[in-house]
Parts: C-alpha cells; sequence; structure tokens
C-alpha cells in the first residue's frame, strides 16, 4: 500500500498551487504552468512507481518460541532480512496480541549496507499467562524521492510462552529452606519411619508390638521383628480444581501488583496500568503459580513430583517423576490451563486415582468447597481414596469469609449483614473441616497471598514426620 508522505503535500503546495494561480491570472502563461505542472506529477508518478520497490527483499523473521513470564519484561529478538544489502531506513511494527503490552507500537531500524540481517530487540510485558501466536509485522520505506511511503504486511509465525512468575513465591519461600544459627551443612536426625519393608531380625526388648512379624516368630519359636528403611524418594501429586469455582477472582490484600522497576526499565516511567493491576487474579491463577512452587521444593528434596487437573472431567495426568526435563513437562501442562464454567465430577476424578496410583502418595487438593453441594460429592468420594494416600485438601479463603467480630470496622447496616453471612460461611467450612478430619482428611482454608507458602510448610512437616 502507498500513502503520501508531508514532503508530497508540501511540494503540492510550492508548485501546483501557485502555477494554478498563474493560469488564473495570466492566460497567456497557461502553456508554461501547464508544463511546470505536469513535469511534477511525472516524477510524483515515477517516484510512487519506484516506492514499491522500496521494500523488494526486505522481510521479518521472529523466533518460533519465546518463553517469558507474567508481568515480567520480555524481549522478542527480531531479525530483518536485507536481501539487496543496501543502506536504507525502515519502519517496523509487530502485532502484539493485547495480553503483550508494549511501550513503542513501531520502530525505526537503520539497516546497514553489505548486511544481510540486522537484529534488535523489541520490549513487551505480558499481563495474562497462556500461548499467543505474532502472525504479522509490517514495514514501511520510503519513496527515492521521498514523496510516498510504501508499506506490507509480513507473515511470521511466532509463539509467545508466558508461565507463572514464580520470582516473588520463591524469595518468600526461601527462609523454610535455611537453617540458621549456624553456617554450612548439618546432618538432621530423621524422625519416624518409612513404610518400605528392610529385613528381619531378632526381638530387642523396646520394640513395639505392631513391628513384630508374627508369622516368622511362630515358625522361629521366639519374636522377629521388622526393619523397615526410610523412604527418602516420594510421590507428591498436585490435584488441581480449574472448574467453575476456580474462575472467581482471588481476594488480594495490599499491593500484590509488581513495582515499575521490577516490570523493567522500559516500563518504569509508564502510567498506563497494565490488565494484571485491572483485574485481580483468579483463584486457578493463585493454583498454578503455588503447584510449581510445590513442585521444586520437592525437587530439592529428591521425592517424584506429579500432576492431576480436572474439571468434569480428567484434563491432565503427568506421572510423578523427577528431573528438569519433568518440571518443563509439568510446566507446559499448566500454562496455558484456564478455568471452564462447569461443576466438578469428583465421581471420575476418585476412581482415576483409585486405578492409576497404586502406590502410597501425598495428594495435595487445590479446589473450593464452599459450595454445599460440591463438598457433599467431595466429602462422599474422599472413602475411596483416603485409606491409601495421604490427603492435604486447600482452598483459598472466599472474600468476607470471617469469623463474626473479627472486623472492629463495621460501618453500617449493610456491612454488618454482610459481615454476618460471611460468618455462616466460616462456620460452615469449619463443619466441614471436622467431617474430613474424621475421615483422616487434613482441610486447610488459606490466605491468597500465604497459599505457595503453606503449601510447602505442608509438605516439610510431612517429610519431618515421615507421614508417608
Amino acid at each position: 500500500m502507498i500513502v503520501p508522505r508531508n514532503r508530497l503535500l508540501l511540494w503540492c503546495a510550492v508548485i501546483v498551487l501557485p502555477f494554478t494561480l498563474v493560469m488564473a491570472v495570466e492566460p497567456d502563461a497557461a502553456g508554461i504552468s501547464l508544463g511546470c505542472i505536469g513535469a511534477f506529477l511525472m516524477v510524483v508518478v515515477v517516484d510512487a512507481v519506484g516506492a514499491r520497490k522500496s521494500l523488494a527483499g526486505i522481510g521479518v523473521k521472529l523466533p518460533e518460541v519465546t518463553r517469558a513470564s507474567k508481568d515480567r519484561e520480555a524481549r522478542l529478538e527480531v531479525q530483518l532480512r536485507n536481501e539487496p544489502q543496501k543502506q536504507r531506513t525502515v519502519r517496523v511494527a509487530i502485532a502484539l496480541p493485547r495480553e503483550l503490552q508494549s511501550p513503542q507500537e513501531e520502530m525505526e531500524v537503520a539497516l546497514p549496507a553489505e548486511a544481510e540481517w540486522s537484529r534488535f530487540s523489541w520490549t513487551c510485558l505480558p499481563v495474562k499467562r497462556g500461548s499467543y501466536r505474532i502472525e504479522s509485522a509490517y514495514l514501511e520505506a520510503g519513496s527515492p524521492f521521498g514523496f510516498w511511503n510504501f508499506r506490507k504486511m509480513s507473515p511470521v509465525r511466532s509463539e509467545v510462552r508466558v508461565y507463572p512468575n514464580l520470582l516473588t513465591e520463591r524469595r518468600n519461600l526461601a527462609a523454610l529452606f535455611l537453617h540458621r544459627g549456624a553456617f554450612g551443612l548439618h546432618a538432621q536426625r530423621q524422625l519416624g519411619k518409612g513404610r518400605e519393608f528392610e529385613k528381619l531380625r531378632e526381638y530387642v526388648p523396646g520394640d513395639g508390638y505392631d513391628e513384630i512379624h508374627w508369622k516368622a516368630t511362630a515358625r522361629r519359636g521366639k519374636p522377629i521383628t521388622k526393619v523397615f528403611q526410610i523412604e527418602r524418594t516420594q510421590e507428591v501429586y498436585v490435584v488441581i480444581d480449574a472448574s467453575r469455582l476456580s474462575a472467581r477472582a482471588s481476594e488480594v490484600k495490599g499491593n500484590g501488583s509488581q513495582t515499575a522497576a521490577s516490570r523493567g526499565p522500559a516500563f518504569a516511567e509508564s502510567d498506563q496500568p497494565s490488565a494484571s493491576k485491572l483485574q485481580p487474579p483468579n483463584a486457578l491463577e493463585r493454583f498454578v503459580t503455588a503447584a510449581l512452587v510445590l513442585g521444586l521444593a520437592a525437587e530439592q528434596q529428591g521425592d517424584l513430583f506429579g500432576l492431576l487437573t480436572f474439571t468434569n472431567q480428567i484434563e491432565t495426568f503427568i506421572r510423578a517423576k523427577n528431573g528438569k526435563a519433568h518440571y518443563s513437562a509439568c510446566r507446559d501442562a499448566l500454562y496455558t490451563l484456564q478455568p471452564r464454567i462447569v461443576s466438578p465430577d469428583f465421581d471420575e476424578l476418585c476412581a482415576f486415582i483409585r486405578l492409576r496410583l497404586r502406590r502410597r502418595a501425598l495428594l495435595v487438593f487445590l479446589t473450593a468447597l464452599d459450595d454445599p453441594v460440591v463438598a457433599d460429592g467431595f466429602v462422599k468420594n474422599m472413602d475411596l481414596i483416603r485409606r491409601q494416600h495421604l490427603v492435604l485438601v486447600n482452598m483459598l479463603r472466599p472474600p468476607g469469609v470471617a469469623e463474626v467480630f473479627s472486623r472492629p470496622d463495621i460501618a453500617g447496616v449493610d456491612e454488618l449483614y454482610q459481615h454476618l453471612g460471611g460468618h455462616l460461611l466460616w462456620q460452615n467450612l469449619r463443619e466441614l473441616e471436622k467431617v474430613l478430619h474424621r475421615r483422616g482428611v487434613r482441610f486447610s482454608l488459606l490466605e491468597n497471598e500465604r497459599l505457595s507458602v503453606e503449601l510447602v510448610s505442608q509438605y516439610l512437616g510431612v517429610k519431618r514426620r515421615q507421614l508417608l
């Protein structure tokens, strides 16, 4: 597409308008005036034909996959191909999705002579987790005489994968892995015992009756005790609910967004609010971040980490393993996970766990049970898995759910009734906690900002007490 530049309008004002006035005032000078105007129009037409060749051999190339983190500055490596290898100036614009905010809409790039490829970085800020495709870029170059600009669209194929931002969570968790009070490495005594059988030995005073192997005792005619080895490689599964209740906005206390300096220098002076500021993250966003953080903790402890996501059906199942490749597979399975407006099916979920997970494992559920119907279905199906596995259920505290008289700043009658409604919901959750506790299932109502920290604390507590 050809568009006129300001220079063309200026020369039209300088040449065409004066000679038109001359023809109106002096009819005898009409021939000279028409000749000058015709010559100028001829130059403009020739320049327009030359403008179409200004972008010949110019193309844009983007990397096939770019990995970025939510709310952290990312850079796209852009390559411009200049087949003629002539010096010229080109304006470049990239059609970014609205989830990838950029401080500049276009960029002017000087292509050097005798160089086929030129490289530069395009800064953007991802404000939403997911996978985004970039399919087109736009180029613009001036004509030889500068009267026209020629624009064309260059097709590109690029994918930007926006992962959850784990930087803040990892900083909060650093203190959990530090042994304060001394420097260096220290041996720690393992508490409890494992469940993997190792060998038999003769009875030693002090051994418990539950450790005696009664069949071997009967055969040998003397007490024989079972010896267990400490389990160091255990299976940890995070079960994420991606149904309709996980699409609700989570309650954020204080300013949980990052500062401009942490996002990067390109956005330090930007006054435009990002989408992550305008809309609080939903519960699923917090579940995904906490699951990846727990995966890092399990990797550090030498355990096997697995993943299971569900809605009204099983969405993703990754068997517990360890290693960088396995963690990358879990991250790739979670970064595109979005909530679906359906009710969770705990019947299918627990039947799937019962059939597929034969070895005893730690199951960390991230779900919402403030719906009475959903809670009843969850409690009913826990009997299928609670005897075989160790189950921890975690839920984000819904907005307004608190114990009565916990808010001294109630201003009016409307707020009082809202507070009473929150207390009733809190009481229902407390009753649910007691029901699950009687079945050997631990239920925790956690704050949004403390979700990752509490999950890792629960996991480390299980490791210390050797509950698996």
